[in-house]
């Protein structure tokens, strides 16, 4: 018939005497500690753990870890403990760390098929390690069937592991929630072969060589990562070639510059067939001639106009020489053409027989 105590407040004793004495006679108990609750046999009663094993269901080529009440013991129950598991010890007892350790050949205790090792830890809860003073060395695993749910409360246990308990010992829900992380020893460098509470990044902190086969490595992922960063050189070293349009700007503008130069080859060529318009003022025995001449010299300047559009970009140095010119061209033109028709009505040609003739020409 199974018990249930409160493990909690400042009423202990009753909790602590039905542990022990349920220890004592080789009983098991269920209680609390920082990662989830766990149940409990005298690690030196082989019976006691047998009964252990046989509440999981879990045979004994899975031996249970034993928790102990202070660093100190770890060289009573352990040896060849290396320098890189003693800093680790140091840093996380009492907390979520098991060490793997060779077991002490002094130690008359039957874990099960151990191979000549013991897993070791420190829970961080004071009132069970408090028991564990009181009782000495406990076979502890944790409480529950094997392959369900590790309890996390004292009814959750009592439901898996019913009355093959004898004491069940309620510390409330247990803040915890993970499984410690297991780490061997017994190699040249600490392995992880469980990970829990405590992280690689965590082991790694205090013990940088420690390995593990349960996740990537990570030192060669920054090895990876780092790559990228040495293959982003040539991207910086291509951003000259992303400035290289703006060298090629001044390239660009040079065709525009020589617009006006092309402009000034147009305006010379136009303004070569200036003399030719001169020549009707010389010529006087025909008044229609400068007329023919103005309509002459009225069409470069339409041809002009018309050679000069593309060149709109710079208005002001196209509309310069066309302004000029029909005004030039216009006054050459109406010269001679004003001269004839005046003289033609101030001074009729006299006919032989007497008459006289207008020459003024027709509308």
């Amino acid at each position: 018939m199974s018990e249930r105590f409160d493990f909690t407040g400042d009423e202990l004793a009753p909790a602590y005497r039905a542990a022990v004495d349920a220890i004592e006679a080789g009983d098991l108990v269920v209680l609390p500690t920082d990662t989830v609750y766990g149940i409990a046999a005298d690690a030196f009663k082989a019976d006691a753990v047998q009964r252990l094993l046989d509440a999981k269901g879990r045979g004994r080529d899975m031996p249970p870890p034993v928790l102990i009440s202070v660093v100190e013991s770890l060289d009573a129950l352990a040896t060849d403990v290396p320098e890189a598991g003693r800093k680790l010890c140091e840093e996380y007892w009492p907390g979520p760390l098991t060490v793997i350790c060779h077991a002490q050949s002094s130690l008359m205790w039957d874990l099960g098929e151990t191979h000549g090792t013991v897993a070791l830890r420190v829970p961080d809860h004071e009132n069970t390690r408090e028991l564990l003073s009181r009782t000495g060395p406990l076979a502890v695993s944790s409480a529950n069937r094997s392959g369900q749910p590790a309890a996390l409360d004292v009814y959750d246990a009592e439901e898996q592991l019913g009355d093959t308990v004898a004491v069940y010992l309620d510390g409330d829900r247990s803040t915890g929630g993970e499984p410690s992380t297991i780490v061997d020893l017994t190699g040249e460098v600490p392995h992880v072969v469980r990970l829990g509470a405590l992280s690689m990044t965590d082991i790694r902190k205090i013990v940088p060589e420690a390995t593990t086969d349960l996740e990537p490595d990570p030192k060669p992922a920054e090895a990876d990562e780092s790559k990228p960063a040495a293959e982003a050189k040539p991207t910086d070293e291509a951003k000259p070639t992303d400035e290289a349009p703006a060298a090629d700007k001044p390239t660009d503008e040079k065709p525009a510059d020589e617009k006006p130069a092309d402009a000034k080859v147009a305006d010379e060529k136009s303004a070569e067939p200036e003399p030719a318009d001169e020549k009707p003022v010389v010529d006087e025995p025909a008044a229609e001639k400068p007329a023919e001449e103005t309509i002459a010299a009225e069409k470069p300047v339409s041809e002009e106009a018309a050679d000069e559009k593309p060149v709109e970009d710079k208005p002001a140095a196209v509309e310069e020489p066309v302004d000029e010119k029909p005004a030039g061209e216009k006054v050459v033109g109406e010269t001679p053409t004003e001269g004839p028709v005046a003289a033609s009505k101030e001074e009729p040609v006299e006919r032989p027989d007497g008459k006289t003739t207008d020459v003024r020409p027709a509308d």
